[in-house]
């Protein structure tokens, strides 16, 4: 509770330098598609610390926002990358050369950084949206393509080649998509599954918004191969080669699907026939989604958006036990420290990534998940504004890089480029 009362006291500071309005109280509306709080999202960018140059977490402070036990690497504002918004991100470490490099979403385009000198990151170019500006843009990676889809009006699925990265000689450089994929208009998001070569596209305008399967293992030319549509709108997905502990499924390709109020599992494997396994939900649901399996596939750790404004409860995570596949059971539920509304959640190794808007990124060992026992143990609050119950701040995560650089893009504030504290 003490960084809670710290925050609050905090607030009066940065006023003197942060530009925002104070509208952040908690918003009505119950679907995400028109719950998105932009009345500050252009005036958190260039007023907040730039930073090349890591800046250790100290005494609760790493430069001008609120942390415990990481640091802050870098930051490259909205505006650097010709955006207002930011929205997700991903990662790809070219396998020749080994450089990361960060892939993020904004309202415009999705932007490349070089981050392989994390401190001080290049931005590399641009992709321009395919048809028009939206808040909602997502991408993945596939043997080292990246695939873009976002809620802008037929924008379809762009490809791009990210080895075109290692030749800019005069950044940032404006690109063009290598393929677009047009069978379907928008779609909210896009999961894929790098063992099988397989993107799916979610929430879009195919398959009553459900999952839209498209072969990708000629990223150039991807192909149709129909869709799921028993269950509905798919608002995000995780889709795995199973290697859990339900044996009926070993090996085969299962999708984990966060369905506004349910979860589903469903058998891919079969793109002619894809098969039901079962469904979940829970109480006090208000809009399922977002979830990621633990590396054992035993357990799923879930988000609802929009249960910290309707039912009034701290940040929320459901963690629910799927070690039999056909009977998926919840397992126990995680209170956060305050009401912020969590987002999108990966997880390494034994320790959960969360997203949660306006109080940044936190992280959780989940090592004693199996006895309902997961704790934070360390944040980076990428909206040092507030903790509100708003759509305000980290959007989203990526922690996969082998350096242990971890992705934060902000709504707000654009890319920030995070490390754990080494002491």
């Amino acid at each position: 509770m003490k960084n809670i009362f710290l925050k609050a006291v905090f607030t009066i500071s940065i006023l003197c330098f942060l530009n925002c309005s104070d509208d952040d109280a908690p918003i009505s509306n119950s679907d995400e598609e028109q719950i998105i709080n932009d009345d500050d999202n252009d005036d958190n960018d260039d007023d907040t610390t730039d930073s090349t140059g890591l800046i250790p977490c100290e005494n609760g402070f790493s430069g001008s926002y609120f942390c415990s036990g990481v640091d802050l690497v870098a930051r490259i504002p909205l505006s650097e990358m010709g955006a207002s918004e930011g929205n997700d991100c991903w990662g790809w470490t070219d396998p020749e050369t080994g450089k990361e490099y960060a892939l993020m979403g904004t309202n415009s385009n999705t932007s490349f950084i070089d981050i392989s000198d994390a401190e001080n990151p290049v931005l590399i170019g641009i992709l321009p949206t395919a048809t028009v500006s939206s808040s909602w843009r997502d991408v993945k990676v596939y043997n080292n393509f990246a695939f873009v889809v976002s809620e802008a009006s037929n924008h379809g699925m762009q490809v791009f080649d990210l080895t075109k990265l290692r030749d800019v000689s005069n950044p940032p450089e404006t690109f063009s998509a290598d393929n677009d994929f047009t069978g379907f208009g928008s779609a909210h998001n896009v999961a894929i599954n790098e063992n099988t070569g397989y993107a799916y596209p979610i929430g879009s305008n195919s398959f009553l918004g459900g999952p839209h399967f498209i072969n990708i293992q000629n990223p150039l030319a991807p192909t149709d191969e129909g869709g799921y549509s028993e269950k509905g709108y798919t608002h995000d997905a995780q889709i795995v080669t199973y290697n859990g502990p339900d044996t009926d499924y070993t090996g085969r390709e299962i999708f984990f699907g966060s369905n506004a109020n349910e979860v589903v599992i469903v058998d891919v494997t079969d793109k002619e026939n894809p098969v039901l396994i079962s469904d979940i939900s829970y109480s006090n649901v208000n809009y399922t989604h977002q979830g990621w399996l633990d590396e054992s596939h035993a357990y799923f750790f879930v988000g609802d958006e929009t249960d910290e404004i309707y039912v009034g409860i701290n940040t929320r995570t459901l963690v629910f036990d799927f070690t039999d596949l056909d009977d998926p059971q919840l397992h126990f539920e995680y209170s956060g420290e305050s009401s912020a509304i969590d987002h999108n959640g990966y997880i390494k190794g034994n320790e959960f990534y969360l997203a949660s808007y306006t109080a940044g990124l936190r992280i959780i060992d989940i090592s004693d998940v199996e006895n309902k026992n997961i704790s934070e143990t360390a944040y980076f609050d990428s909206y040092p504004l507030n903790n509100s119950t708003s759509f305000n701040g980290a959007w989203s995560v990526y922690p996969f890089f082998e350096s242990g650089n971890i992705l934060i893009s902000d709504i707000n504030s654009g890319l920030l480029i995070v490390r754990k504290s080494e002491n």
